[in-house]
């Protein structure tokens, strides 16, 4: 049985100073997926290739969890800060949006 994701309060500060290591990892998965990808678009066996993509999402998300970070979908993480979260998505550059725990990525904001 797998463990329990990691459970984490963010600061600002915290998460920023997450966010490069996440942003490295997150683009080295998107890098493999896209290679998967094209090549499945090459004609190689799309099954085969499509299964290790997933591996390779899996492997994403792991990491994330690992470091208390949620995933709310393909390449697009929350920071958890006790009130909401610190909302990012690849492949943005920095950590600039915050939402509530009801609003989701629709209702992102601007952190000001």
């Amino acid at each position: 049985m797998a463990d329990a994701p990691v459970q984490k309060t963010f600061r600002y500060a915290e998460a920023a100073a997450l966010l490069p290591e996440a942003r490295r990892l997150t683009g080295e998965a998107y890098e493999r997926v896209e290679a998967l990808r094209a090549r499945a678009e090459r004609g190689e066996a799309a099954a085969a290739l499509e299964a290790e993509a997933d591996q390779v999402v899996r492997a994403w998300t792991l990491a994330m969890q690992e470091r208390g970070i949620e995933v709310k979908g393909l390449w697009l993480i929350d920071f958890d800060n006790g009130s909401g979260y610190y909302c990012w998505r690849w492949p943005e550059t920095a950590l600039e949006y915050y939402h509530g725990y009801e609003e989701g990525f629709a209702g992102r904001m601007r952190i000001q």
